[in-house]
């Protein structure tokens, strides 16, 4: 299934149906007076979270969602029947747009959340509504409403617990692998990740959800290379995982290069608690690995972690960072973080 997390939608609510203009009519009755009944409301459109998508992939095959009009009054006081509803069935964390695409309408950010997007039309009223003592024979109804209809734009956001940031071939697919059931595209060019992937991590019997996105590179938020369209994905984590390849020259550079981006971008990234991880470490000496690890600590002020995902060194102690620093964010409430009763990760659990 192709990931797509922007999609521009027509909407249109049903017609409320039209009133009856009927007139009793029966053998022996000398004065049956007006029974044109009611017509029915015109159809709904709404909008739906729902569990088990994570893309909006059925928008760029349907952009039309239109609600049924109402069924129109009819002889003998009978109303007629309201007009289907049309739902458009969601991913949770989906925000929706008005056609400009900044106003905001409304953040679907729980499973089972719902929103009238668009009332239908009121039904007209019947003939029968309009009789009274000094219009005892009104030969008039009303004609229904018409619906709204509208255009937006639905942009997807994903949900997640940690994020992972860094450069082309930082070794984000790699790490998200191999601590999680995800199966990202790896190799070794830039530009690899061409969409986020998410994955659900485990450590000491706590679940909770990773979400890695291509990588960044200089001049990223002026549309460098992908651009920098794919961070809205990880403003709902509550911390970013920044991995730092050993195999580049100046690893210092690197991480600025980066953190430049996550500030120009705004969105709230740079208040996130950050963690540092110099990754790829299996392939340097210990003497030009504690050079580097060195010259990163000076540049982001932390002491990085030091992590291989190939060879499993060092990444318990992330996925513990990780998960400390989500308990501490507040996530540990039973919506983020869930207990399990399996053992501690370890690198042999993907072998």
């Amino acid at each position: 299934m192709k990931f797509l997390d922007e999609a521009k939608v027509y909407i249109r609510s049903g017609d409320g149906g039209a009133g009856s203009v009927s007139f009793r009519r029966e053998k022996f009755i000398e004065f049956g007076g007006p029974d044109g009944g009611d017509g029915g409301r015109g159809g709904d459109v709404w909008v739906e979270a729902v569990n088990g998508l994570n893309t909006l992939i059925d928008f760029r095959f349907q952009q039309h969602f239109k609600g049924a009009t109402g069924t129109h009054g009819m002889g003998r006081n009978r109303t007629g029947a309201n007009g289907a509803s049309v739902t458009l069935k969601v991913p949770v964390g989906t925000q929706i747009f008005e056609e400009d695409n900044e106003t905001l309408i409304v953040d679907l950010t729980q499973e089972g959340q719902r929103f009238r997007l668009a009332a239908g039309g009121n039904g007209g009223f019947g003939n029968a509504h309009f009789k009274s003592s000094t219009n005892q024979a009104p030969d008039w109804a009303n004609p229904g409403l018409a619906g709204e209809e509208k255009t937006i734009w639905l942009r997807l956001k994903l949900i997640a617990d940690a994020g992972l940031v860094g450069l082309p071939n930082a070794g984000k697919s790699t790490f998200l692998a191999t601590c999680t059931r995800a199966r990202p595209k790896i190799a070794n060019y830039p530009f690899t990740t061409l969409h986020p992937n998410l994955g659900v991590a485990t450590i000491d019997g706590r679940e909770f959800v990773i979400a890695d996105i291509p990588g960044l590179i200089e001049g990223a938020h002026e549309g460098t290379g992908l651009g920098d369209r794919f961070l809205g994905h990880v403003e709902r984590t509550r911390v970013l995982l920044h991995l730092v390849s050993a195999q580049e020259e100046n690893v210092g550079k690197a991480y600025k290069t980066v953190k430049h981006e996550l500030e120009a971008y705004g969105g709230g990234l740079t208040e996130k608690p950050v963690i540092v991880a110099l990754s790829q470490i299996d392939v340097l000496d210990d003497a030009e690995l504690k050079k580097k690890a060195a010259a990163l600590k000076r540049a982001c002020g932390q002491t990085p972690l030091l992590i291989s995902a190939v060879t499993g060194k060092g990444m318990t102690e992330a996925l513990r960072a990780l998960r400390d620093e989500i308990v501490a964010a507040g996530s540990d409430d039973g919506l983020g973080l869930t207990e399990r009763t399996d053992d501690v990760w370890t690198e042999e659990d993907d072998a």
